[in-house]
Formats: structure tokens, sequence, C-alpha cells
């Protein structure tokens, strides 16, 4: 049990609202050890009584689990609190609750907002909790390394892997087959299948101006990092080669009008065009299957699941957009019980098949990808087994992709400046230097160390 030390040192650490380095913050504390243990290593001792633990989720049906795991551990019972979304109010709420000290044990972060829940002192230290250092073999190599903040694995365990969402394109192969198309094996195919599309009067996709998130998988795909850890300081690499190369892609995508610029993500119009075949190809993730079905009810049948075309023919890289992990936030005083609980969540075969039923789920753990329900073939995509396509997506994201602690910050800025690449007023690698440029100052307003 951590020491009533161990919360005082939070709160002093997070200097009512100074940020520190994530270095200075891991010398603070917060892996369930008392002052002198810091945060990397530090004692995580099981409870001698009776545990009840508080879990803030947003995942859908994640009761079940819940009430499986509580069935089967008497001594460590969970209380979910339902939530929404992260960015829709959850992350807020988690930060008030951690400067009030009144967090619950365990909460659900998003890969992308790890580092920044860190920054605030939010996330312990789990690398020294019983069977979490083992763990890492038990999970795609990609999201080990987003957990662990570095491939050595020297700055700690700071969250369980829970999903992901590895990209690939989905198409519609009957107006495909009508053209005499085959799935595009690199981008500049699919720029030529965009030209004899606008042809038929059809868009190959949409550029959405509101999915920062999408744009950042794409240049994932080509090892486009955004930012760099350099000793204790951040080096923003958001403008680099590989980034313009991708947006100079789909600004001449944009310009030449081969794809729809009107259309938003996750909207009744875009909905509408991939009901009417308006709109032929969205280059998404694995938990995109369903948004698909639930919304183009009218093309059942006629779509397909093909690898992200590449930039380099003969290559097999992914990008990944989504996923989130099981934090033991800052200041739980059952770390031991709570890691023991993030690690059976994600790693259960039976907890597995229900976050994947219930809450539509794509498993981070390499076992989940074997579940029966991923093996089968899905009736609306043709009877095509299209997990096969995300297995294999899955396991060629690159590992190396770094997160910045601000990127709340780093999306608005690509998201706004999207908007007027949209309107004309500025081009996609005129956004990369801006959002580059801000995402620095972000970092430093935040009173930490930036490299150039």
């Amino acid at each position: 049990m951590v020491m009533p030390a161990r919360t005082s040192l939070a709160r002093r650490c997070m200097l009512g609202g100074v940020a520190l380095t994530l270095t200075a913050v891991t010398a603070c504390g917060g892996g369930g050890g008392d002052e002198t243990d810091g945060a990397a290593g530090g004692s995580c001792e099981p409870a001698s009584g009776q545990v009840t633990l508080d879990y803030w989720s947003w995942v859908p049906g994640i009761q079940q689990a819940i009430d499986v795991w509580n069935k089967e551990n008497p001594d460590i019972q969970v209380k979910l609190k339902t939530v929404p979304s992260g960015n829709a109010g959850t992350y807020q709420n988690l930060s008030n609750a951690l400067k009030a000290d009144k967090a619950p044990d365990l909460g659900q972060v998003e890969y992308d907002s790890l580092a920044s829940f860190r920054l605030k002192q939010g996330l312990t230290d789990i690398s020294s909790c019983p069977g979490v250092k083992e763990a890492g073999d038990k999970f795609v190599d990609w999201t080990w390394s987003q957990v662990e903040f570095g491939a050595d694995g020297k700055d700690g365990v700071w969250a369980v892997p829970q999903d992901t969402g590895p990209m690939a394109l989905f198409y519609r192969k009957d107006i495909y087959d009508q053209l005499g198309m085959k799935a595009p094996a690199t981008w500049n195919e699919y720029a030529e299948q965009a030209r004899r599309l606008k042809k038929k009067g059809k868009f190959i996709t949409h550029f959405s101006q509101t999915d920062p998130n999408w744009f950042t998988g794409l240049l994932w795909q080509n090892k486009a990092t955004m930012f760099e850890r350099d000793g204790d300081a951040w080096k923003v690499t958001v403008d680099r080669p590989e980034s313009r190369q991708v947006a100079d892609y789909w600004q001449k995508m944009i310009d030449d009008k081969l794809v729809a610029t009107d259309l938003q993500g996750f909207s009744p119009a875009l909905y509408k065009a991939w009901n009417t075949g308006e709109v032929v190809t969205w280059v998404s993730a694995a938990w995109g299957y369903s948004t698909i079905r639930d919304n183009a009810k009218s093309t059942d049948g006629k779509w397909a699941v093909a690898p992200m075309p590449q930039w380099k023919a003969g290559d097999q890289q992914a990008g990944n957009w989504g996923g989130s992990t099981t934090t033991v936030m800052g200041g739980s005083e059952h770390p031991a019980e709570a890691a023991k609980f993030a690690l059976w969540l994600n790693t259960d075969p039976e907890a597995l098949a229900i976050l994947n039923r219930e809450g539509g789920l794509y498993p981070a753990a390499k076992a989940g990808l074997e579940l029966p329900a991923l093996q089968q073939p899905v009736d609306f995509y043709g009877k095509q087994k299209i997990f096969d396509v995300f297995a294999q997506a899955s396991a060629n994201v690159d590992t190396g992709f770094t997160w910045g602690p601000t990127m709340t910050d780093t999306y608005r800025y690509l998201s706004d400046g999207t908007a007027n690449v949209i309107g004309g007023k500025t081009t996609l690698s005129d956004v990369l230097k801006d959002t580059d440029a801000q995402s620095a100052d972000s970092l430093r307003k935040q009173s930490l160390d930036v490299t150039e």
C-alpha cells in the first residue's frame, strides 16, 4: 500500500500547474513508492485486506468483464464509473480529480494522451508490480513501446495496452470491379484511380478538416513521428521530410479536386455519400468496419478491405488511428491490485472476448488477435475475413512513433490549419511548419526543454 507521503509528494510535484520535464516528474515519484523510491522501480506491495478499486472507462459493455473479475476476485473488487470519451470531458475531469487528490485508481487513457498525463504526475509507474515487466511479450510490439515511453523500457511502464486502431483501406469492391480496378498497392496507384473515378462523377475519398488524428495516422505510416525525446528535452518534428511527402500528396489531391472536401468525418452527409457511391473508399482503422456497416446499410456485401497503399512498392507499413490503455492513476493507494486487474482485463481470453463483442475493441494483446470472432468471414464485407488484413497491419505499425505531452494543442493547430487549407488560404505543407512552431511554443509554455 502507498504511504501517505506519496500523496503529499504528488501534490507538490504538480506545482500548482507549473509543469516539469518528464525526467523531473519521474524523480518526483509516481510508482507506488515513498519519496526515496522514485517512480521507476518503486515499491508495489499488495494490500493486506480487501480492496475496492474505482475505474473510469467509456467502453460499452465493459461492466460485463468487470462482473467476471469481481466474481473471481472477492478480495479485489472493481467499481466502474461510465464516462464520456476522453476529449469529450473525461480527461479534464481526470485532471481536476488529480489536483484534488480524488482521482480513481484506474482510468482509460488513449495512447496520444499518456505523455500529457505523465507530465501532470497523473500516472503511476507499475513496472515493479508483479507480472508487469514480463507482460510486454503479450502485446503487439508497438503498443508496449507506447506505454514504456521508449524502446529500452528505462522510463518504466505507465499503462497496460487495451485496444488499437491499425489502419487499412475500405473500398467499394463492386465499383472497383465494374471499372476493372484492383485495390491499389501504392499511393501513386491510388491517385491514378482517383482521377479515373472523378471522370465517373465519384470521389475516391473525403478529406476532413476535423480529423487531425486521422491525418496523424497517415504520417505514422510513413514513419513521420511528430516528436522525439532528446535526453531531458523534447524535439518537435512535425515538419520533417516524411511528413511533407504525405502533405504534398494530399495537397495535390485537394488541388486537383480528386477528394471531397465538403464532407466531415462521421457525418450524415458522408454516410449518404457512401450509400450513393459518391465516395468509394476510406482509409481507416479496424474499428471503422462497424462505422460503415451501421451507416451505409444499403451497401451490404459491396465493400472489401485491403492493406493501406504504400509509399514504396513492396513495403507493408501501416498507420494507427486510435486505441486506449488502462492506467493506474497517480495517487492510487493500491497500485499492485490495480495493475493486476489491468493486466487481467487486457489479456484474459474471456475479458478480451467481452471487450471485442460488447465494446467493439480491436485488442492490443496478441492473444486477442486470435479471438474466434476475428477469424470469421464478415457478411457485410462480402464474407471476407477482413480482420486478417488488420492483424497484418497491426504487426507493421512503426514502434518508434512518439507522442508529445501537449497533443491536444498539436491536434488543434493541425485542425485549424487544415480548415484554412480547405478554404484555399494555405497549404498542408505550411500547416506542418506552423504546427511545428506552435507545438514547440506550447511545450515551452509548459516549462519543458525544447531542442532544435
